[in-house]
Protein backbone atom coordinates (compact mmCIF):
# COMPACT_ATOMS: atom_id res chain seq x y z
CA UNK A 1 0.00 0.00 0.00
CA UNK A 2 1.12 3.49 0.07
CA UNK A 3 3.71 4.97 2.11
CA UNK A 4 4.00 7.76 3.47
CA UNK A 5 7.63 8.20 1.60
CA UNK A 6 5.77 7.65 -1.53
CA UNK A 7 2.84 10.29 -0.80
CA UNK A 8 5.60 13.15 -0.48
CA UNK A 9 7.61 12.14 -3.21
CA UNK A 10 4.05 12.11 -5.32
CA UNK A 11 3.45 15.63 -4.45
CA UNK A 12 6.52 17.32 -4.23
CA UNK A 13 6.81 17.44 -8.16
CA UNK A 14 7.76 21.23 -8.96
CA UNK A 15 6.97 23.26 -10.90
CA UNK A 16 3.08 23.43 -10.25
CA UNK A 17 1.31 23.31 -13.73
CA UNK A 18 -1.54 24.16 -15.26
CA UNK A 19 -4.42 21.11 -15.49
CA UNK A 20 -3.42 18.23 -18.29
CA UNK A 21 -3.32 19.90 -21.82
CA UNK A 22 -6.51 19.24 -23.70
CA UNK A 23 -8.67 19.76 -20.94
CA UNK A 24 -10.79 23.33 -20.99
CA UNK A 25 -12.83 25.13 -18.71
CA UNK A 26 -11.75 26.28 -15.07
CA UNK A 27 -8.57 25.24 -15.04
CA UNK A 28 -7.32 23.89 -11.61
CA UNK A 29 -3.66 23.66 -10.54
CA UNK A 30 -2.09 20.19 -10.33
CA UNK A 31 1.24 18.54 -10.82
CA UNK A 32 1.67 17.37 -14.50
CA UNK A 33 3.30 14.42 -13.40
CA UNK A 34 0.29 13.70 -11.36
CA UNK A 35 -1.55 12.84 -14.45
CA UNK A 36 -2.24 8.99 -15.36
CA UNK A 37 -1.75 8.03 -19.13
CA UNK A 38 -5.79 6.80 -18.65
CA UNK A 39 -7.29 10.78 -18.23
CA UNK A 40 -5.61 11.61 -21.37
CA UNK A 41 -8.06 9.54 -23.11
CA UNK A 42 -11.12 10.53 -21.93
CA UNK A 43 -13.25 12.47 -24.23
CA UNK A 44 -17.01 13.18 -23.11
CA UNK A 45 -19.89 12.45 -24.51
CA UNK A 46 -22.55 13.84 -21.36
CA UNK A 47 -25.24 13.02 -19.33
CA UNK A 48 -27.52 9.83 -19.96
CA UNK A 49 -30.33 8.34 -17.54
CA UNK A 50 -32.04 11.81 -16.90
CA UNK A 51 -35.28 10.36 -15.00
CA UNK A 52 -37.80 12.18 -14.34
CA UNK A 53 -38.80 12.50 -10.35
CA UNK A 54 -35.32 10.54 -9.86
CA UNK A 55 -31.72 10.61 -8.97
CA UNK A 56 -29.62 8.05 -10.82
CA UNK A 57 -26.67 6.57 -9.83
CA UNK A 58 -23.73 3.59 -9.98
CA UNK A 59 -24.04 3.38 -13.40
CA UNK A 60 -22.64 -0.38 -14.68
CA UNK A 61 -22.42 -0.87 -18.21
CA UNK A 62 -21.78 -4.08 -20.05
CA UNK A 63 -22.45 -4.83 -23.98
CA UNK A 64 -25.31 -8.00 -24.28
CA UNK A 65 -25.17 -10.93 -26.60
CA UNK A 66 -27.49 -8.64 -28.34
CA UNK A 67 -24.67 -6.34 -29.12
CA UNK A 68 -26.45 -3.41 -27.53
CA UNK A 69 -24.95 -1.23 -24.22
CA UNK A 70 -26.83 -3.03 -20.94
CA UNK A 71 -26.60 -0.42 -17.83
CA UNK A 72 -27.83 -1.36 -14.47
CA UNK A 73 -27.74 1.62 -12.37
CA UNK A 74 -29.14 2.84 -9.04
CA UNK A 75 -31.84 5.01 -8.93
CA UNK A 76 -34.28 6.35 -5.76
CA UNK A 77 -37.33 8.83 -5.91
CA UNK A 78 -36.02 12.88 -5.93
CA UNK A 79 -38.20 13.44 -2.57
CA UNK A 80 -35.70 11.58 -0.60
CA UNK A 81 -32.79 14.19 -1.46
CA UNK A 82 -29.92 13.24 -2.59
CA UNK A 83 -29.24 11.20 1.10
CA UNK A 84 -32.51 8.66 -0.43
CA UNK A 85 -29.32 6.01 -1.50
CA UNK A 86 -29.24 4.90 2.12
CA UNK A 87 -32.47 3.89 2.53
CA UNK A 88 -34.76 3.41 -1.03
CA UNK A 89 -32.35 2.68 -3.46
CA UNK A 90 -33.45 0.17 -6.14
CA UNK A 91 -31.23 -1.29 -8.96
CA UNK A 92 -32.34 -1.16 -12.15
CA UNK A 93 -32.18 -2.28 -16.20
CA UNK A 94 -31.75 0.24 -19.12
CA UNK A 95 -30.58 -0.62 -22.83
CA UNK A 96 -29.79 1.11 -25.45
CA UNK A 97 -27.71 0.95 -29.05
CA UNK A 98 -25.12 2.69 -28.37
CA UNK A 99 -22.94 3.52 -25.51
CA UNK A 100 -24.05 7.15 -25.98
CA UNK A 101 -27.68 6.42 -25.50
CA UNK A 102 -30.21 7.04 -25.58
CA UNK A 103 -31.58 4.55 -22.79
CA UNK A 104 -34.73 3.10 -22.86
CA UNK A 105 -35.54 2.00 -18.89
CA UNK A 106 -36.73 -1.77 -18.65
CA UNK A 107 -37.50 -2.85 -15.24
CA UNK A 108 -36.29 -2.74 -11.87
CA UNK A 109 -34.26 -5.42 -10.62
CA UNK A 110 -33.60 -5.45 -7.40
CA UNK A 111 -35.80 -3.73 -5.26
CA UNK A 112 -35.41 -3.61 -0.71
CA UNK A 113 -37.21 -6.45 0.52
CA UNK A 114 -38.61 -4.89 3.39
CA UNK A 115 -38.33 -6.36 7.52
CA UNK A 116 -36.17 -9.91 8.38
CA UNK A 117 -34.47 -9.12 5.41
CA UNK A 118 -30.33 -8.51 5.01
CA UNK A 119 -31.25 -5.97 2.56
CA UNK A 120 -34.50 -4.93 3.71
CA UNK A 121 -34.12 -0.59 3.25
CA UNK A 122 -32.18 0.19 -0.23
CA UNK A 123 -30.51 -2.14 -2.79
CA UNK A 124 -27.53 0.02 -4.44
CA UNK A 125 -23.76 -0.30 -5.58
CA UNK A 126 -24.54 -2.22 -8.65
CA UNK A 127 -21.68 -3.55 -10.45
CA UNK A 128 -22.50 -6.03 -13.61
CA UNK A 129 -20.12 -9.17 -14.70
CA UNK A 130 -19.96 -12.21 -16.98
CA UNK A 131 -18.40 -14.89 -15.20
CA UNK A 132 -18.58 -18.79 -16.13
CA UNK A 133 -21.16 -18.12 -18.83
CA UNK A 134 -23.68 -16.39 -16.15
CA UNK A 135 -24.21 -12.76 -15.22
CA UNK A 136 -23.27 -11.74 -11.54
CA UNK A 137 -24.83 -8.25 -10.17
CA UNK A 138 -22.94 -7.85 -6.88
CA UNK A 139 -24.44 -5.27 -4.96
CA UNK A 140 -24.82 -3.42 -1.89
CA UNK A 141 -27.93 -3.64 0.89
CA UNK A 142 -28.52 -2.91 4.08
CA UNK A 143 -31.11 -3.71 6.65
CA UNK A 144 -31.60 -0.43 8.97
CA UNK A 145 -31.73 2.37 6.90
CA UNK A 146 -27.89 3.28 8.19
CA UNK A 147 -24.29 2.64 7.35
CA UNK A 148 -23.68 0.09 9.78
CA UNK A 149 -25.83 -2.91 8.21
CA UNK A 150 -24.06 -2.66 5.12
CA UNK A 151 -23.58 -5.60 3.39
CA UNK A 152 -22.51 -6.85 -0.26
CA UNK A 153 -24.44 -9.62 -2.41
CA UNK A 154 -24.42 -11.57 -5.24
CA UNK A 155 -27.43 -11.70 -7.58
CA UNK A 156 -27.27 -14.24 -10.59
CA UNK A 157 -29.23 -14.85 -13.95
CA UNK A 158 -28.58 -16.71 -17.22
CA UNK A 159 -29.65 -13.92 -19.02
CA UNK A 160 -29.32 -10.00 -18.64
CA UNK A 161 -32.96 -10.58 -18.99
CA UNK A 162 -33.07 -12.64 -15.36
CA UNK A 163 -34.79 -13.99 -14.27
CA UNK A 164 -32.72 -12.95 -10.93
CA UNK A 165 -31.37 -15.23 -8.51
CA UNK A 166 -31.38 -13.24 -5.61
CA UNK A 167 -29.31 -14.29 -2.05
CA UNK A 168 -30.94 -15.03 1.30
CA UNK A 169 -27.28 -13.92 2.68
CA UNK A 170 -24.71 -11.55 1.81
CA UNK A 171 -21.65 -12.54 0.07
CA UNK A 172 -19.29 -10.87 2.80
CA UNK A 173 -19.53 -9.56 6.24
CA UNK A 174 -17.49 -6.82 8.25
CA UNK A 175 -15.08 -7.65 10.53
CA UNK A 176 -15.00 -8.25 14.44
CA UNK A 177 -15.07 -5.03 16.58
CA UNK A 178 -12.32 -3.36 16.56
CA UNK A 179 -11.17 -4.60 13.22
CA UNK A 180 -10.54 -1.94 10.27
CA UNK A 181 -13.48 -3.64 8.32
CA UNK A 182 -15.66 -3.77 10.96
CA UNK A 183 -18.61 -1.26 10.32
CA UNK A 184 -20.23 -3.10 6.82
CA UNK A 185 -18.85 -3.79 3.87
CA UNK A 186 -19.86 -2.46 0.30
CA UNK A 187 -18.56 -0.66 -3.17
CA UNK A 188 -18.14 -4.03 -4.43
CA UNK A 189 -15.55 -4.33 -7.05
CA UNK A 190 -15.01 -7.85 -8.73
CA UNK A 191 -12.19 -9.48 -11.36
CA UNK A 192 -11.26 -13.44 -11.84
CA UNK A 193 -7.87 -13.86 -12.05
CA UNK A 194 -6.01 -17.41 -12.30
CA UNK A 195 -9.48 -19.30 -11.07
CA UNK A 196 -9.86 -17.63 -8.19
CA UNK A 197 -11.95 -14.96 -7.73
CA UNK A 198 -11.26 -11.82 -5.93
CA UNK A 199 -13.74 -9.65 -4.47
CA UNK A 200 -12.61 -6.08 -3.31
CA UNK A 201 -14.66 -4.11 -0.65
CA UNK A 202 -14.65 -0.82 1.13
CA UNK A 203 -15.50 -0.64 4.47
CA UNK A 204 -14.36 1.58 7.68
CA UNK A 205 -13.41 1.65 11.43
CA UNK A 206 -16.65 2.29 13.56
CA UNK A 207 -14.31 3.97 16.60
CA UNK A 208 -11.93 6.75 16.56
CA UNK A 209 -8.35 6.06 16.15
CA UNK A 210 -5.11 7.90 16.17
CA UNK A 211 -3.12 8.18 12.77
CA UNK A 212 0.46 8.88 11.90
CA UNK A 213 -0.12 12.46 12.79
CA UNK A 214 -2.30 11.60 15.90
CA UNK A 215 -4.97 13.25 14.53
CA UNK A 216 -8.14 11.19 15.79
CA UNK A 217 -9.92 9.51 12.46
CA UNK A 218 -13.39 8.01 12.44
CA UNK A 219 -14.45 6.31 9.36
CA UNK A 220 -11.39 6.75 7.09
CA UNK A 221 -12.69 4.46 3.91
CA UNK A 222 -10.15 1.85 2.91
CA UNK A 223 -9.91 -1.19 0.83
CA UNK A 224 -9.68 -5.00 1.46
CA UNK A 225 -9.72 -7.73 -0.99
CA UNK A 226 -11.25 -11.35 -0.10
CA UNK A 227 -10.36 -14.54 -2.37
CA UNK A 228 -12.36 -17.90 -3.05
CA UNK A 229 -12.38 -20.85 -4.78
CA UNK A 230 -16.06 -20.54 -5.75
CA UNK A 231 -17.95 -17.71 -7.40
CA UNK A 232 -20.75 -17.94 -4.69
CA UNK A 233 -17.68 -18.24 -1.74
CA UNK A 234 -16.95 -18.65 0.90
CA UNK A 235 -14.94 -15.51 0.78
CA UNK A 236 -11.69 -15.13 2.95
CA UNK A 237 -10.21 -12.21 3.27
CA UNK A 238 -6.92 -11.70 2.21
CA UNK A 239 -4.34 -11.33 5.84
CA UNK A 240 -2.17 -8.32 4.67
CA UNK A 241 -6.04 -6.29 4.93
CA UNK A 242 -6.19 -3.90 3.73
CA UNK A 243 -4.51 -3.68 0.59
CA UNK A 244 -5.21 0.44 0.20
CA UNK A 245 -5.18 2.98 2.98
CA UNK A 246 -4.42 6.27 3.25
CA UNK A 247 -5.01 7.12 6.89
CA UNK A 248 -1.63 7.18 7.34
CA UNK A 249 -0.70 10.13 5.11
CA UNK A 250 -2.54 12.65 7.49
CA UNK A 251 -5.65 14.71 7.25
CA UNK A 252 -8.21 12.06 7.10
CA UNK A 253 -7.65 10.87 3.35
CA UNK A 254 -9.25 8.63 1.67
CA UNK A 255 -10.63 7.27 -1.36
CA UNK A 256 -13.87 5.18 -2.39
CA UNK A 257 -15.71 3.82 -5.24
CA UNK A 258 -13.28 1.15 -6.98
CA UNK A 259 -13.67 -0.86 -10.41
CA UNK A 260 -10.87 -2.87 -10.67
CA UNK A 261 -10.25 -4.70 -14.24
CA UNK A 262 -7.32 -6.48 -15.79
CA UNK A 263 -4.95 -5.45 -18.91
CA UNK A 264 -1.35 -5.66 -20.09
CA UNK A 265 -1.24 -8.39 -17.58
CA UNK A 266 -1.78 -6.12 -14.66
CA UNK A 267 -4.27 -4.90 -12.17
CA UNK A 268 -5.64 -1.52 -12.93
CA UNK A 269 -8.15 0.33 -10.04
CA UNK A 270 -10.16 3.62 -10.88
CA UNK A 271 -12.10 5.56 -7.82
CA UNK A 272 -13.01 8.78 -6.35
CA UNK A 273 -10.53 10.52 -4.79
CA UNK A 274 -11.64 12.06 -0.84
CA UNK A 275 -8.37 13.91 -0.44
CA UNK A 276 -5.38 12.52 -1.80
CA UNK A 277 -5.28 15.27 -4.76
CA UNK A 278 -8.86 16.74 -3.87
CA UNK A 279 -12.54 16.30 -3.27
CA UNK A 280 -13.36 16.45 -6.80
CA UNK A 281 -10.86 13.89 -9.16
CA UNK A 282 -10.97 10.30 -9.85
CA UNK A 283 -7.92 8.03 -8.96
CA UNK A 284 -5.78 5.52 -11.15
CA UNK A 285 -4.00 3.10 -9.96
CA UNK A 286 -1.94 0.01 -10.49
CA UNK A 287 -0.88 -3.70 -9.27
CA UNK A 288 1.45 -6.08 -10.26
CA UNK A 289 -0.42 -8.88 -8.35
CA UNK A 290 -3.61 -7.13 -6.80
CA UNK A 291 -2.03 -6.25 -3.50
CA UNK A 292 0.20 -4.11 -3.72
CA UNK A 293 -0.45 -0.57 -5.25
CA UNK A 294 1.13 1.99 -6.40
CA UNK A 295 0.38 5.60 -5.36
CA UNK A 296 -2.29 7.09 -7.33
CA UNK A 297 -2.62 9.17 -10.20
CA UNK A 298 -5.28 11.52 -11.34
CA UNK A 299 -7.87 9.33 -13.11
CA UNK A 300 -10.09 12.22 -14.47
CA UNK A 301 -11.47 15.64 -13.66
CA UNK A 302 -14.82 17.44 -12.86
CA UNK A 303 -17.44 17.93 -15.78
CA UNK A 304 -16.46 21.60 -15.89
CA UNK A 305 -12.86 21.25 -16.48
CA UNK A 306 -13.99 18.98 -19.62
CA UNK A 307 -15.83 22.17 -21.27
CA UNK A 308 -19.09 20.78 -20.69
CA UNK A 309 -21.75 24.04 -20.21
CA UNK A 310 -24.10 23.41 -17.63
CA UNK A 311 -26.51 25.19 -15.61
CA UNK A 312 -25.65 26.70 -12.30
CA UNK A 313 -26.01 24.47 -9.53
CA UNK A 314 -29.27 24.62 -7.07
CA UNK A 315 -28.71 25.33 -3.34
CA UNK A 316 -29.74 21.48 -2.96
CA UNK A 317 -27.08 20.04 -4.86
CA UNK A 318 -23.39 20.27 -2.80
CA UNK A 319 -21.18 18.00 -5.01
CA UNK A 320 -22.72 19.41 -8.50
CA UNK A 321 -20.88 18.45 -11.20
CA UNK A 322 -18.22 16.26 -9.24
CA UNK A 323 -17.74 12.56 -10.65
CA UNK A 324 -17.94 9.60 -8.87
CA UNK A 325 -18.61 5.99 -8.88
CA UNK A 326 -16.82 5.22 -12.14
CA UNK A 327 -17.46 2.23 -14.29
CA UNK A 328 -15.95 0.60 -17.12
CA UNK A 329 -17.82 -0.46 -20.13
CA UNK A 330 -14.95 -3.01 -21.80
CA UNK A 331 -14.81 -4.87 -24.91
CA UNK A 332 -12.26 -8.06 -24.70
CA UNK A 333 -11.01 -6.35 -22.19
CA UNK A 334 -10.42 -3.05 -23.23
CA UNK A 335 -11.97 0.34 -22.05
CA UNK A 336 -14.10 1.82 -24.54
CA UNK A 337 -16.43 4.23 -22.26
CA UNK A 338 -16.36 5.51 -18.78
CA UNK A 339 -19.89 5.98 -16.70
CA UNK A 340 -20.32 7.87 -13.95
CA UNK A 341 -22.66 9.22 -11.81
CA UNK A 342 -23.19 13.07 -11.41
CA UNK A 343 -25.26 15.28 -9.49
CA UNK A 344 -27.76 18.39 -11.99
CA UNK A 345 -28.82 16.77 -15.63
CA UNK A 346 -31.78 17.33 -16.76
CA UNK A 347 -34.30 17.84 -13.52
CA UNK A 348 -31.33 18.74 -11.52
CA UNK A 349 -31.15 15.57 -9.17
CA UNK A 350 -28.45 13.05 -10.90
CA UNK A 351 -27.64 10.93 -13.77
CA UNK A 352 -25.05 9.42 -15.73
CA UNK A 353 -22.10 10.91 -17.37
CA UNK A 354 -20.03 9.19 -19.84
CA UNK A 355 -16.86 9.37 -21.42
CA UNK A 356 -15.40 7.54 -24.48
CA UNK A 357 -11.76 6.30 -23.67
CA UNK A 358 -10.19 7.09 -26.97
Amino acid sequence: MPTRRTFLTGLVLAPLTRALAGFSGRLIDYPKAAFSKFSRHLKPVGRALELPDYYVWCNSPIYGPDGKVHVFFSRWVASKGMSGWINGSEICHAVADRPEGPFTFLNVVLAPRGPGHWDATTCHNPSIQLVDGQYCLFFMGNANGKTDTKRIGLATAPTLHGPWTRPDQPLLLPGPAGAWDDHCTTNPAFVKHEGKYWLYYKSWNTKEYDDAKGQEIRGNRKYGLAIADRLQGTYEKFAGNPVIDFSGQGHNRQFEDAFVWRQHGRFCLLARDMGVYSQEVGLFLESEDGKAWTFPKIAFLPIRDYGVAEPPAPPKLKRYGRLERPQLLLRNGKPEYLFCASQGGRFMTASSFVFRVS
